[in-house]
Parts: structure tokens; sequence; C-alpha cells
């Protein structure tokens, strides 16, 4: 027998509640609501506080149904209201009083599959009451995994909803990069029981009040349940660097005035990376320069006042300001408004330059000098707090509040041992750009003695030098200098940053037929070796021994396919090793750090007979989706035309393939160096068949791939001539339009690529 399950659940940020009953649905306006579900027997109705009662009631038809009525609630906005009704089991544990259930499908219970988020989420209650000193009203907590859901978590007061893949994880899986997952997103929907659903921002123009706080005491409480994270490096990487690349070119401030968000306003749009992760940027520089015992302190104050109402941004200035002036050791060079209001109401960061010989800093707003037209004006300053330190010894902190400040105690010697590194470990959200002098010191220093400078520094210099590269603010010799070191970096969030800039994903295929391939080979392969045959030894001899390493399961991979991509022959054997280990043994587990190179170069350097084993386990009914996912990549990787044509055609048949994976096939085989013209070829001669399927939007996807080859008119004529027969006239401008910028990005980066080749030449021997 097949029983059907129902499952109902709600979502109400931003705007839904009123949709499911008639209120007025602003964040401000706050009250207490009673609710009662009427619902088959058979299930269980869940709300943000505990059920009071259950009784049966019979309609016209006599059909029983039950209706379970739900204490008061305390006093909160609409947005937070929320109600599950599914036949789920749970798993339980009281902390502190505070009944929490963890509730998912029945076999997934059984299984175990919530056991590593239920012993995490009261540790994680705990630590947000202890520092913050302020108690969590409710009596309970659900915590509901659902099979599908359009957020990755919602924190409903008392009632928050999940997508079961974040929240679930095998027993037996020990990885810690699984674990890190699951521990943010639940860290994320804590933080916000007290920033957002105790304290409720007025307006959504400050959304960031909920969501950077959130975004912020998310890595705090992970890091309190995993301690083997690296507080400051995994903030970094996930949320101040991955920003900072996306903030120059968004042109929206933190805190929009309240007037500006109104009306048609979409609000879904303000739920982006500024207000996550700038957010959190802006509280990590705060709590940075306050001292974080201060900013505890006025965080604690901020939510004892405006518990159950609501407070703006200029509310937490306010409480902060109250805190600085009842202490004298820390100083401030301005009110806290006048310093954190230069953070969230201008668009963008400041980058720093810095002239050694007279000790000069100025600033100005980081833009794009390649697209910069001389009509706009950024005048724009900040108040920024510089972490500095010298030759190795940390300095006091010091500030810039204006466009230029002359700062003697930063002016060097002739001594090359004399240097000066600024922003130390992140502290502020903001570049800098070092002269010529003291990056030749710096270089010369990360050679000699790379751990004289701190790992997030040495993350930030690279990926600072990277971005002032791509924004035209220094020459791509510069940041080539300060890879020439990397022989002795251990670090593989480090190498992870230097490849994604030296070998994007998006450039793999392209970078393979021009002349800077061997030089790059030489170059990077020197470097890569020891760090290389440090994790295939782990690979080859025990990888479970990786399991509490975070970057690893993060990073390795990639490190591990630029090897094997730039032609080393140990990672070639070694992935031939362990993929002929999977074909005589399917029941073998490719270490999954680096399931998906291993498969792919395991076919690459392989013949049809690999092909075919891949193409076997691929139909094999039992494979999971994230294995279909690496199958299905790893058939791309063949080296012979006749298997990718062949692939492509297997593609086309409805009877092997679920339609969805049609258009993956292409778009993996389009981004292979020799799958491009194959691709293409296919679609073009099968276009009626996949325009049915697909319609434009495969078409969209594989014209963008293309477009990384396009170097001159005649190529993009050559698309032209099909997309003209097949496309609307708006959408043959706008592909156009898409090529022609593609080929002058293309001319710029083969310009990149020949300075790129230059400096190779010169410098692969040393």
């Amino acid at each position: 027998m097949y029983f059907l399950s129902m499952l109902i659940a709600s979502q109400m940020e931003p705007t839904y509640a009123r949709r499911v009953y008639p209120c007025f649905d602003e964040p401000a306006m706050k009250a207490t609501f009673n609710i009662r579900i009427i619902h088959d027997p058979s299930y269980v109705a869940l709300s943000n506080m505990p059920a009071i009662d259950v009784s049966e009631v019979k309609d016209e038809n006599g059909s029983l149904w039950t209706v379970t009525t739900f204490n008061t609630s305390l006093k909160m906005s609409t947005y937070l209201t929320a109600f599950v009704i599914c036949d789920f089991d749970y798993v339980t544990r009281t902390e502190r009083g505070n009944e929490i259930r963890i509730w998912a499908r029945k076999e997934a219970i059984k299984n175990g599959y919530l056991n590593y988020a239920l012993n995490i989420t009261g540790p994680i209650f705990s630590f947000l009451e202890d520092i913050l000193n302020v108690s969590y009203p409710l009596p309970k907590t659900d915590l509901v995994a659902l099979p599908d859901f359009g957020a990755g978590g919602m924190e409903n007061w008392g009632l928050m909803i999940f997508q079961e893949a974040s929240l679930m994880n095998l027993p037996s899986d020990e990885f810690t990069s699984r674990k890190a997952m699951i521990a943010l997103i639940v860290s994320h929907e804590l933080g916000h029981q007290w920033f957002g659903n105790l304290v409720t921002m007025n307006w959504w123009n400050d959304l960031w009040l909920n969501e950077g706080l959130a975004s912020y005491f998310e890595y705090l409480g992970a890091t309190f349940v995993e301690p083997k994270l690296s507080l400051d490096k995994i903030f970094y990487a996930h949320v101040v660097q991955p920003v900072l690349r996306e903030d120059s070119e968004i042109a929206r401030s933190l805190s929009e005035s309240e007037d500006k968000i109104k009306g048609s306003f979409p609000l879904m749009s303000l739920f982006d990376n500024i207000t996550y992760s700038k957010g959190a940027s802006i509280t990590w520089m705060l709590s940075g320069f306050l001292t974080e015992k201060l900013f505890i302190r006025a965080l604690t104050s901020y939510l004892k006042e405006f518990s159950f109402s609501n407070a703006n941004q200029d509310d937490l200035w306010t409480y902060i300001q109250m805190v600085i002036d009842a202490q004298d050791e820390v100083h401030l060079p301005a009110p806290v408004k006048q310093i954190m209001d230069s953070w969230t109401c201008q668009n963008g960061f400041p980058v720093l330059t810095l002239n050694l010989t007279t000790g000069t800093v100025r600033q100005e707003q980081f833009f794009n000098k390649k697209n910069r037209k001389s009509t706009d004006s950024y005048n724009n300053t900040w108040i920024i707090p510089i972490s500095w330190m010298r030759n190795g010894s940390s300095q006091p902190l010091t500030w810039l509040d204006k466009s230029s400040k002359m700062f003697p105690e930063m002016q060097v010697s002739e001594s090359e041992y004399d240097w000066i590194l600024l922003n130390v470990n992140l502290s502020g959200y903001y570049r800098v750009n070092y002269d010529q002098l003291n990056l030749k010191r710096l270089a010369r220093l990360l050679e000699n003695d790379p751990k004289a400078i701190p790992a997030v520094s040495r993350f930030q210099l690279i990926d600072d030098v990277f971005a002032l590269t791509d924004f035209g603010y220094v020459p791509i010799e510069t940041a080539l200098e300060l890879t020439k070191y990397l022989a002795r970096e251990d670090e593989l969030f480090i190498w992870n940053v230097v490849l994604l800039n030296l070998i994007p994903d998006s450039l793999e295929s392209t970078l393979k037929n021009h002349e800077v391939y061997p030089l790059l080979k030489k170059y990077l392969l020197k470097r890569m070796l020891p760090i290389y045959h440090y994790y295939a030894g782990f690979i080859r001899q025990n990888a479970d021994a990786l399991e509490d390493d975070y970057f690893a399961q993060a990073y390795l991979e990639k490190l591990m396919a630029t090897a094997c991509w730039l032609g080393l022959q140990d990672c070639l054997d070694l992935s031939s090793e362990l993929f002929a280990k999977w074909r005589d043994n399917p029941e073998y587990k490719i270490p999954f750090l680096i399931r998906r190179t291993v498969c792919c170069y395991g076919v690459a350097v392989g013949s049809d007979k690999e092909w075919n084993f891949v193409w076997e386990r691929y139909n094999h009914t039992d494979s999971v989706e994230e294995d279909e996912d690496v199958l299905l990549y790893a058939m791309s990787c063949a080296k012979e035309s006749w298997l990718l044509h062949r692939y492509l055609q297997y593609g086309l048949s409805d009877t092997l393939f679920s339609s969805n994976c049609t258009s993956v096939i292409i778009l993996h085989v389009v981004t292979k160096d020799i799958g491009h013209r194959i691709a293409w070829e296919f679609v073009t001669e099968n276009w009626p068949l996949l325009s049915q399927g697909y319609g434009h939007e495969l078409l969209h996807d594989v014209l963008k791939v293309m477009g990384r080859f396009v170097k001159t008119d005649v190529q993009i004529q050559e698309l032209q001539v099909f997309y003209n027969a097949t496309l609307e006239e708006d959408e043959r401008e706008a592909i156009t339009m898409l090529l022609e910028s593609a080929k002058l990005e293309n001319i710029e980066r083969r310009k990149l690529l020949i300075k790129v080749a230059n400096w190779l030449e010169k410098n692969v021997d040393d």
C-alpha cells in the first residue's frame, strides 16, 4: 500500500500574513495571537505556542476532525506567526526548561538523521542566553525539517522551519563540513529569537538589524558548538570576502531611508548578501573597535529596552553610545552614530592607499576604474578604524576620519625588513592598496617567513591585490609578485583564493588553448607540490583522518582539480588508481572530498570502458542525487569526441534520462575544451526538439558559455545566424549585446594573459 501523506507549512515573511488572516501586516504593529487549527485526526498541528487543548468535532457529514487550540502568544509581529500540519515524528530534549523538539519524516527520525541538530540546539540556546544575558521567553521550541522549503530556514518564534537538507546528517558522517553547515543555519535562526523576534526592526529598511546581527551570531554560535572551526578564517572566507567582491557592484546601502522602501518596493530584494553579509561584517568591525565586552554590554541593554517592541538603527547607536560614555577605556574619534552611519548609509566601501615614505593614508570609494565615467563623483568618506602591525608587532588602533591623514608612526626606514600591514585580520570592512615599496617588502617577507603575517592577513593581502588588479588600481604583475612564495603556503583557504583568481572555473576551458598554459603549469605546479603531496598522502592512506579539517572538505577539490588540469602526473595517476578501485568494486567509496575530480579524470584518462562504467552506475537505481550530479559531470570529461557525441545523443532520449538532465548534460559538455564545438553543433542541429523541452533558457545558458570563446566579429556572426532564426527580436538584441561585451572582455583578457605570460616567462624558473 502506498499512502499519500499531506503537509502544510506557512511562510509569512515579509508580507504574506495578510493572505492568511486579516491583519495590519507591518513589523511594528505587534499583537498577541490566539490560534486554533481544525485538522484531520491523523495529523498533528504545531504553532508558535504550546497546544493547551485538543478536542474533537464532527462536521455535517459526520466525519471527525481534531481541534487544536494553542496558548496565547507573546506580543509579536505578524510575519513571525506560523503553523505546520504534518504526520512527522520528533526527537526531544529539554534545556533550561525549554522543551526542544525536532520534527521530520518518520524514517529520518528513526535513522537518527536529526540527532546532530538536536545535540547542538540546546547548547547554542544556552550560549546565546549567557552571552546576551537575556533569557528566552518561550516554554517550548519546535524545529521542523520540511522535504522542500523556499528559504533555507525561517525563524518563526517557537516554530522554526527548515529545508530538511539544512538539518539532516547521517549519524556515521563525522565530517566537519556537513556539521558546520547545520550548525550555521541553526545558529542563525536561533540568533533571530533575540534579534528579530524579541526586538524587531521598525520597518524593512533596517532589515539588517535582524539579518546582519543574526548572521554575526550565527558564526559565534557555530564555532561554540564546533570548536574545531576557526572563527576568523571561516568568517572571512564565507562572509567578508564574498561580499566585498559584490558590494562594489551593487548600488545600494545597507540601511535605506524609510520613504524609499514602501508602496510597491520589492521587499524580497532586500534579502540579499548586502543585508546578511555586509550587515555581519559591519557588526564584526563594530565589535572589534568597541571591544567585544562593551559591544555585548550595549546589545544587552538594547535588547532589554526594546523587548516585545521595535527599534531602528539609531536606537542601536544610542545604546552603544550610552555604554561608551559610561567608561573610559575605549575612546572613539566621533559619536557612534557618525562613525556607523558612514558605513550603513553610504553605498560601497573604501580602499585605503598607504604611502610609506610619507606615512600618508588616504581613502576613496572602491570602484571599477575601468568603467568609470569622468562625470561620476565619488567623494564619500568613511570614519575608518585601522588595526595595524609593524614588523610583526601589533600597534594601537588608530582612525582615519577624513579623506587623508599623515601618520608619522607609519613612516618606514630604509631597511627592507621594516614593513607595515593594515587592517590586520580583517577587522575593518575595506581594502588596502600598498605602495610598491611596501609590497616589495611584504613579498620578500612572504618568501622568507610567511608565518610572520597571520593567515587571515595573507588571504586578505592576496584577495585585495587581485581585486585591485581587476578594478584597474594596480598592474597584474604586482599581484603575481605576491604568489612567488606559495611553495611555503600550507593553508588551503589561501590556495583557494589564489586559484579562483588565477584559474577561475569559467576560464578552465579557454586557458587550455592559450600560450600562458605551459608557463602557468610550470610555475604553479612547482609551488603546489608540497601542499598537494601533503593531502594526496591522506587520500591514499586514510582520508577519514581529514574529517576535522573543514577547509580540506571545502577546498581540496579545487586544488586537486587544478593539479590534474595542469597535467600533474601524480594527480592523474591517483585519479586512475581510485577510479580503478571503484570499477573493480562498485561498493568502494571514492573519498567524497575529491570524488568529482577523481571521476572526471578517471574518465578523461581512460577509454570507453571507464565511460561505460560511469554510465552503468548512473543508471543504477540506488544512486543518491549528489552522486548523480558527479556522474553526469564525469561523463562530460571524456577526451574522445565520439564519446561526447554519443553522450549528447543519449541525453536526447526520454527513456534514458529524466527530462531535466538533458540541459545539464549540454551545459557540462559545452564548458569543456573539446566539448564546446561539439555541444554547439548538437544544439543547433537538434534545436526544434530541444526548444520544446527547454525553450530559450537553455539557449541563453549555452550562448553565455560560447561567449567565452568569442574573439572576432566573424564568430559572433556565426552564432547570430542561428539565433536570429530562433529568437524573438528583443531577445536577439539582448544576446547580441551579451556576445559583444563577451568579445570585448575576451580581447581585454587576451591582453591581460599576454602580460601574465610575459611575467611568467621571466619568473618561471625562480
